[in-house]
C-alpha cells in the first residue's frame, strides 16, 4: 500500500475502528472493544473493507446498525453524526416489523407521530403491529 493510501478518508476510518476493538490502549476501548465489539475476519484486510463499504463520503463515518454488534458488512454503513446521534445504544430502541428494523425515532419519523406516542403504546404492552399501525414504508 502506498503512503498516500494511508491517508485516505477510508484507510483512516479503518484504522480507528481497529484501534477501537483491538488495542486497550485506545481512548475508546472501553466503549468498543472492553465491551466485546469486534473487527469481523474479513476486515482485518484493509483491502476487503473498501471493497464492502466502497468510498467514505464527505461528512460521514462508520456506524454500526446495531450498536452491540461487531465491524462487519452486514451490521454497518456510513452515516451522518445526526444519525449516529440517534443510534447511540444509550438513548435507542430499536423495532422490527414487517421485516424492517428502525429505532423508535425513526419509527415516530415514518408514522408522523411522536416518540412519546410509540413509547406510551409500547408501555400498555400493545402488540407491534397496534403500536407501529399500518408502518409499511
Amino acid at each position: 500500500m502506498s503512503d498516500a493510501q494511508h491517508t485516505t478518508r477510508n484507510y483512516i476510518a479503518w484504522r480507528q475502528m481497529r484501534r477501537r476493538c483491538d488495542y486497550p490502549r485506545d481512548k475508546d476501548y472501553h466503549r468498543y472493544g472492553g465491551r466485546g465489539i469486534k473487527v469481523c475476519d474479513r476486515w482485518q484486510t484493509y483491502g476487503n473493507f473498501l471493497a464492502d463499504m466502497g468510498e467514505r463520503p464527505a461528512g460521514m463515518t462508520i456506524d454500526r446498525i446495531d450498536p452491540d454488534g461487531d465491524y462487519e458488512p452486514s451490521n454497518c454503513r456510513w452515516a451522518t453524526r445526526k444519525q449516529q446521534a440517534a443510534n447511540r445504544k444509550q438513548t435507542s430502541r430499536y423495532l422490527t416489523f414487517n421485516g424492517m428494523t428502525r429505532s423508535v425515532k425513526e419509527w415516530a419519523a415514518i408514522l408522523n407521530v411522536s416518540t412519546t406516542v410509540i413509547h406510551m403504546r409500547l408501555l400498555r404492552n400493545w402488540p407491534l403491529d397496534r403500536v407501529l399501525g399500518s408502518a409499511d414504508h
